[in-house]
């Protein structure tokens, strides 16, 4: 009895080596790895909009080309400054995926071609804004630009959402992987740990039954040990289980959701702003405009008012607790998945700003359909309090805030696992190394009684 505890203890010690060692390198894996590739895929593919729209902004506020006359100085600074920062960190984050990339072929492909499009980009994009600076330069401008933002909308940025969801799908595949190892070290720890505990006992009373005596302190104060082992181990194993769960899917998937529903909001205000540069294809940005804010918030509606009465409508009704959530996309997978204190509020609070930011855009689209350019380009691109720009920039504060308390709850939940790791593994190590060094001083005088 006493070999077969000895033998139950030690495949304990080894199971939780094993989980311990297993969490650690799982946490390292999230922590430098699987979580950076996919924001840093977040932060390209919003970048890649961001860029794109301060260019429409820099060439709807220059005014006249080659004279300056009629320019928006706030706005043209503003956007210069803006285009500048989102060109470092798309370059940025393409050093940052292709030295993470190594050995993933399909990855570094992709990262490869992403590079040599956005060379062709700046290229197109450079040519616009020299052209603009040319007296009569601003329909070579409009095509330079037009050419840029073609390329982006159809190779750059579906193959930037392809690189988000393979990073992502990487990150997904090992944490069920990992997930799935756990629960299966939990039961075979709960096994073997009442199999050990069980052991122990009946060695106590087989020791009582032979040798007359009715307990070993030996025996008892391993057995306790053993339960200290078994429980601390249950714990770690939980508590990685718990906290894999709480890093993957009840924040990162949030903060992946929101990373996108930020790129599709620079997207929808490039849009407006293409909207005002290029006349001739007004009618493919406002469908765009369109397609992209029921991405963010799906309802129906054939054209933008339509789309807005129904937000207006939905949104509403959701507020005031008359209703269900009756739209899909972005902000429905949120609100689906709020786990964290005050995460509630800053979702609603972000889709409060984007209904009013949807009011502004219709009010926007007024003002050029009455050919009031001048007043709907200041609407659109000033910064003035009450405008659209200054609405929107609410909008993204508003989404940046929840998608910091989703973020933080993903480090915690890192942080939270490791600490567990270094204060219950050796907790459980320590109580097993105990429990059989009691196991042989209890047998030792009993077995010296037998002999």
């Amino acid at each position: 009895m006493g070999t077969g505890c000895a033998l139950l203890g030690t495949g304990l010690l080894v199971l939780l080596v094993v989980a311990a060692t297993g969490a650690s390198g799982t946490w390292d894996a999230i922590e430098h790895r699987n979580a950076p590739r996919t924001l840093a895929a977040t932060q390209l593919e919003l970048a890649l909009n961001d860029m794109d729209a301060q260019t429409a902004n820099i060439l709807v506020s220059s005014g006249d080309s080659g004279t300056g006359k009629g320019r928006l100085d706030r706005s043209y600074t503003e956007a210069r400054s803006r285009y500048e920062t989102a060109q470092e960190t798309i370059s940025r984050s393409l050093r940052t995926l292709g030295a993470a990339s190594e050995g993933d072929k399909g990855t570094q492909d992709a990262v490869v071609a992403l590079t040599d499009e956005f060379a062709h980009y700046q290229e197109f994009v450079g040519r616009a804004l020299e052209n603009d600076e040319h007296p009569g330069g601003k329909d070579a401008a409009r095509s330079d630009y037009r050419t840029a933002t073609d390329l982006l909308a159809h190779v750059m940025l579906p193959n930037a959402s392809r690189l988000v969801d393979a990073n992502d799908a990487v990150y997904q595949a090992d944490y069920r992987a990992a997930h799935s190892d756990v629960n299966v070290q939990l039961a075979a720890e709960i096994v073997l740990g009442v199999l050990l505990v069980v052991a122990l006992i009946s060695l106590q009373i087989q020791l009582s039954r032979r040798f007359g005596r009715v307990f070993n302190p030996g025996l008892l104060a391993a057995t306790l040990c053993a339960l200290v082992a078994v429980v601390s181990g249950m714990q770690l194993l939980t508590t990685t289980s718990n906290q894999l769960r709480i890093a993957r899917h009840d924040s990162f998937d949030s903060v992946v959701a929101l990373a996108r529903s930020k790129a599709l909001g620079y997207d929808l205000n490039a849009d407006e702003s293409r909207y005002l540069l290029d006349p001739d294809h007004r009618t493919e940005y406002a469908t765009g405009f369109l397609d992209k804010s029921r991405k963010l918030y799906g309802v129906a509606g054939d054209d933008v008012d339509a789309y807005g009465s129904q937000l207006d409508v939905t949104w509403g009704d959701y507020r005031n607790g008359r209703g269900d959530k009756d739209f899909t996309g972005e902000y429905r997978r949120e609100l689906d998945n709020l786990t964290f204190p005050g995460e509630r509020e800053a979702a609603e609070k972000t889709v409060d700003a984007y209904v009013v930011y949807q009011q502004d855009d219709r009010k926007f689209r007024k003002l050029v359909a009455e050919n009031k350019i001048r007043e709907a380009t200041e609407f659109c691109v000033g910064w003035a309090p009450d405008t659209s720009n200054a609405h929107f920039g609410a909008w993204m504060q508003a989404l940046d805030e929840v998608t910091a308390i989703n973020s933080d709850h993903h480090y915690r939940a890192i942080a939270s696992g490791r600490d567990a790791i270094s204060y219950l593994a050796p907790t459980a190590g320590t109580g097993l190394v105990l429990m059989a060094g009691l196991v042989a001083f209890g047998l030792r005088p009993r077995l010296a009684e037998y002999r």
